[in-house]
């Protein structure tokens, strides 16, 4: 099987089933969807079986047990990729929503709705239950997906699209619709990037150096987030066991992910009450310490941090911790080292909560929350094909709205333009 013909064809199936997708109603898709769920859970032996070939090369490669974790199709992540689906299929249905109507002088009535973006591109890694959710969600919203995971999870991902698409074939939803590109070659990447005239926008979700190397490469646009440079804010008024409770879940419950804390700036009037006893938690999980010189004189025996501390996304048991004079100084030091992803702030003022959300330039800002929720299934999207930071078109975690655009719609009565 020839690589570059191969993915051409993937290409222009999906080019092809693009149109009848847009047209399907709700009620097909919806079934379509339920039909999914179903074959997972009816197929999990099988499902199960073949990520086992996947995680049998992760451990002859050394891959590190957080990646190994994420590869893993498990039961209970078999079960809960069943229920995203069912979640999504009880969304409401974007496409053909007119989102406002406005009437002209002239009489025309101008409006807006909502269509798919087309075919959509998604270029991700390990995670093989992205499989099923970004399959999910481009279904949802009329538009065909063609999916290239990580030569990691190349059994897994096949298998798990076979279940798809002989449930949306027995639906009546094309097949075309959900398609894996089944070559491990970064090649079939390239490939994929090249060709515009089938895809209409491409979705990378992996590491810093996959996103680049799509971003490169790509003559499509590309919807993307490099990293995620959390920050939480311990304001002064903060409620000292809320701050506590929220620091230590947003750095220490998966320290692996994207929306887990990464530096964690305080306000000098709270740093000595709040410091010492949030240092004792963090070393008592393990947690490695970097922090500015007020810190460190607050918790002694700490690391210095370094000014490429504050723009690190460790993706791990490590945290900067910086003392500020108070809010103006964390907005500051935010849209310095931010990455746009995701923010808090605890606080017990209200002018200190809605300043912060103005004037945050991120993604998903959040009050007295952990940053861990910055999650399309938290927000109630059923799931999300990935988080945006670039603002055109969606910023945040994308769900099945952000997989539409609009076109106008215009009614009128005769008029004819006459200048």
């Amino acid at each position: 099987m020839d690589l570059r013909e191969e993915v051409l064809r993937i290409a222009r199936a999906a080019k092809e089933a693009s149109p009848r997708l847009a047209a399907l109603s709700s009620r097909v898709k919806d079934d379509a969807l339920l039909r999914m769920a179903e074959g997972l859970l009816r197929e999990k032996a099988f499902l199960m079986a073949e990520n086992e070939k996947d995680l049998e090369y992760a451990q002859k490669k050394g891959l590190s047990a957080a990646m190994i974790d994420r590869l893993t199709l498990s039961e209970a992540v078999i079960e809960g990729m069943a229920q995203g689906l069912r979640e999504i299929a009880a969304l409401p249905d974007p496409v053909g929503q007119v989102v406002k109507m406005w009437r002209r002088p002239n009489g025309l009535l101008v409006g807006k709705m909502r269509i798919p973006l087309g075919v959509i591109g998604v270029i991700y890694e390990s995670r093989p239950n992205v499989t099923a959710d970004a399959a999910a969600l481009c279904l949802k919203a009329g538009n065909a997906v063609i999916l290239r995971g990580g030569s990691e999870a190349i059994n897994s991902n096949l298998a798990i699209a076979k279940v798809l698409q002989e449930a949306m074939e027995a639906a009546g939803v094309p097949s075309e619709a959900v398609q894996v590109v089944p070559f491990t070659d970064r090649r079939a990447v390239e490939e994929m990037l090249k060709l515009e005239e089938y895809i209409d926008v491409i979705i990378p979700r992996g590491g810093e150096g996959l996103i680049k190397f799509v971003v490169e490469r790509s003559r499509i646009p590309v919807i993307k987030h490099y990293k995620g440079v959390c920050h939480i804010f311990v304001d002064a008024s903060a409620e000292l066991e809320m701050a506590l409770e929220i620091c230590f879940n947003a750095k220490v419950q998966r320290p692996g992910v994207c929306n887990a804390m990464e530096t964690l700036l305080v306000h000098r009037e709270i740093a000595p009450k709040f410091l010492p006893p949030m240092a004792e938690r963090f070393r008592s999980a393990g947690v490695e310490l970097r922090g500015c010189p007020r810190t460190r004189e607050l918790v002694p025996g700490i690391k210095e941090a370094t000014e490429e501390d504050w723009y690190a996304e460790y993706l791990d048991l490590i945290l900067a911790v910086r003392v500020v004079e108070g809010i103006e100084e964390a907005i500051g030091h935010i849209l310095k080292y931010g990455s746009k992803h995701t923010e808090a702030i605890i606080t017990s003022d209200y002018r200190n909560a809605q300043r912060f959300l103005r004037e945050v330039d991120s993604s998903t800002v959040l009050v007295n929350a952990s940053t861990r929720f910055s999650d399309g299934y938290q927000f109630g999207l059923g799931a999300e094909i990935g988080i945006s930071t670039t603002k055109l078109h969606a910023f945040g975690p994308m769900g099945v709205e952000d997989l539409t655009t609009t076109k106008f719609i215009v009614y009128g009565d005769g008029q004819i333009r006459t200048s």
